[in-house]
C-alpha cells in the first residue's frame, strides 16, 4: 500500500497532484446535477476516491464515475475498486492533461462497459465527449461555451456547461463567453 494516493499503470506508479479550486468546484457541481438527474434511475455516480481496475494490474482513479445498475467490485470486502463504470469523467489541468488524454484513455478504452469518456477543461468552458460506437471505435463531439449542453445517451442525461462551471472562475477566454 502506498502512503500517497497514486495509480498503478503498466507496472509503474504514478503520484497523484492535489487539486485545484477550479477542479474541486467542477467535481461538487458534476456530482450535484448527476446526482439530481440520476435520482430513482438504476445509475448512479461514484466520487473520485473510488478506484477502477482495467485488466487485472492498472488502477486508476477517475475524477468521476457513473456506475449502471449493480457496481461490480474487484474486492468483497473494501468495495473500493469498481470494475463496471458506465461513464468516466476527468477534469484536465495543466498536470494531468497528457496523461488523461495518453495512458489512461487507452485504458480505459478497454473496459467493457464504459459507454462515455467524459474530458471537462477546468480553464475553459470546454467539454469533450466520447462514445463508444462499437469494439474498436469512438465517437468525439465537442461543446464549447457557458451557453452549450452535452447529452450522455447511456445513462439518459444533459448538462449545461452554465451549470457544470457555477462559480468557477474560468480563464479569459472567448468561448466562456
Amino acid at each position: 500500500m502506498a502512503d500517497f494516493k497514486s495509480e498503478y499503470i503498466a507496472g509503474e506508479v504514478l503520484a497523484m497532484s492535489g487539486a485545484s479550486g477550479r477542479h474541486e468546484t467542477i467535481v461538487v457541481n458534476l456530482t450535484r446535477d448527476l446526482s439530481n438527474a440520476l435520482r430513482r434511475k438504476p445509475c448512479k455516480p461514484k466520487g473520485g476516491n473510488l478506484r477502477v481496475r482495467v485488466r487485472s494490474a492498472n488502477f486508476l482513479y477517475p475524477d468521476l464515475t457513473v456506475v449502471c445498475g449493480e457496481p461490480n467490485y474487484a474486492d468483497g470486502e473494501y468495495l473500493d475498486t469498481l470494475l463496471n463504470p458506465s461513464v468516466i469523467f476527468e477534469i484536465l489541468s495543466g498536470s494531468t492533461e497528457s496523461k488523461d488524454r495518453g495512458p489512461k484513455w487507452r485504458l480505459y478504452q478497454q473496459i467493457e462497459s464504459l459507454e462515455h469518456y467524459v474530458i471537462i477543461n477546468q480553464d475553459m468552458a470546454r467539454v469533450e465527449i466520447y462514445t463508444r460506437h462499437n469494439d474498436v471505435d469512438w465517437l468525439v463531439h465537442t461543446e464549447e461555451g457557458l451557453s452549450g449542453a452535452f447529452s450522455l445517451s447511456a445513462i439518459d442525461v444533459t448538462l449545461s456547461l452554465a451549470e457544470l462551471y457555477e462559480d468557477v472562475a474560468l480563464a479569459p477566454d472567448i468561448l466562456n463567453d
